[in-house]
């Protein structure tokens, strides 16, 4: 008969370190693409150093117009954020550093300087093969994408037939519906769908059929908008008008949750482009208003303000149809992860998703989950030596069941799901 290990004051740390290093994790919400999508799959050296953070990082030392910047070839944006933030000035930025992290978990010599050796590197891997070391090295099991079919690129890949590779699922994506609506529905209408920009009875009934149709040929887990800061719910306006007549329905006829990542300030330099975006305080008693107005719909919210923190950890307390994750975009720094987790530990006990990458280059995986992968133990360790204080006894096996709950399975329990592999 195995013999339990228990954990004491002196074995906690090895032991959640150890445990939580195995544990696989479901990342719940990022923008990687399976390889059939082409050229939406990100995984090149340059994509990895063209990343918009750097981007916007490597503006704070140049003059140069941003519209010669974007006039250069994706090989020489990143030629010059490499001089830039690596040669010019030392890469301690979490995006900078993460690109050295990338290098030395893929077994690359981090002394080199010179950027043609780690391209030389590259042009030595494959697509499939890459994804393959990524997902080992990093321990990420299953990877949820974001799937928008208004996207034409993007579309042609699901006409195709979509993909195979059973570790990616979908989660539609609803912004332009949401947020766009003038933009939007000519492009349902060019879809079949008979909508208009008129919110009629009859466009209601065509918005919930292309959800109901773009869910079921995705098989998407969730429906997901990024919202603005200033979202406001109820209100007398579209948004309003949709959640309540379109997505909330279709959802609850799916059994899916809502996912609400709210907070963004849209193009605030717009010279940047999808580096120009920022974040903004939002009102969580709109979250609080949802979860009253649908008990029965289940919400994965999570917000972009470092203020609106602990007032969505304390709601959360309050509404089970309510699950908090991740540390989204800016939010997404080792400063704030660590913050962020103890606080809703403290608050929310391990009924959490602590986290999901949001990446958008494969390589990404290594270092963003290096970190939180880290943090997150550490606060467990301190929490469980807080328990083992008081005389409480934790087993090696408690330690695997919390962290196989906080790595993916409080994400598949909340879903309805017992786990990925039963989909």
């Amino acid at each position: 008969m195995e013999t339990i290990k228990t954990l004491t004051l002196d074995n906690a740390a090895e032991a959640v370190a150890r445990i939580v290093r195995e544990t696989p994790i479901t990342d719940m919400h990022t923008h990687l693409f399976a390889a059939e999508f082409g050229e939406l799959c990100l995984w090149e050296l340059d994509d990895l150093l063209t990343y918009h953070y750097l981007i916007s990082e490597t503006f704070r030392w140049l003059d140069m117009p941003y519209e010669r910047f974007w006039s250069l070839s994706k090989r020489e944006q990143a030629d010059l954020i490499w001089r830039t933030l690596f040669i010019d000035h030392s890469p301690v930025s979490e995006a900078a550093s993460g690109v050295l992290n990338v290098f030395k978990q893929l077994g690359l010599d981090t002394s080199s300087r010179d950027l043609e050796t780690y391209r030389d590197a590259w042009a030595t891997m494959k697509v499939d093969t890459h994804i393959d070391e990524v997902m080992r090295v990093s321990g990420v099991r299953d990877i949820v994408m974001t799937n928008d079919p208004l996207d034409p690129v993007e579309r042609a890949t699901w006409e195709r037939g979509g993909y195979e590779d059973s570790r990616f699922h979908a989660a539609l994506r609803v912004d332009p519906l949401l947020n766009d609506w003038d933009n939007a529905w000519p492009q349902l209408a060019a879809q079949g769908y008979r909508v208009g920009a008129e919110w009629t009875s009859e466009t209601v009934s065509e918005v919930r059929r292309f959800l109901r149709e773009w869910i079921e040929r995705m098989g998407a887990l969730y429906l997901a908008v990024s919202m603005p800061g200033d979202f406001v719910y109820p209100a007398a306006d579209h948004r309003t008008r949709m959640i309540d007549e379109a997505m909330v329905p279709v959802c609850q006829e799916a059994d899916i949750p809502f996912a609400l990542m709210i907070g963004v300030r849209r193009r605030v330099n717009p010279e940047l482009r999808l580096a120009g975006d920022m974040s903004m305080t939002s009102d969580v008693g709109s979250v609080e208003a949802l979860c009253r107005a649908y008990p029965n719909q289940k919400f994965l919210i999570t917000m972009l303000a470092r203020e609106n923190q602990h007032e969505l950890a304390v709601l959360a307390r309050k509404f089970r149809n309510l699950m908090v994750f991740g540390c989204w975009w800016f939010l997404h720094i080792e400063s704030m992860v660590r913050e962020l987790t103890e606080l809703r530990i403290e608050l929310l006990g391990l009924a959490v998703i602590p986290q999901h990458s949001d990446c958008r280059i494969f390589g990404q995986l290594l270092y963003k989950w290096e970190y939180s992968k880290r943090i997150i133990a550490d606060t467990l360790i301190r929490k469980y030596n807080r328990v083992l204080e008081t005389g409480w006894t934790v087993t090696e096996d408690d330690v695997r069941r919390d962290c196989a709950d906080l790595f993916g399975g409080n994400f598949w329990r909340f879903l309805g799901k017992t786990n990925s592999k039963k989909l």
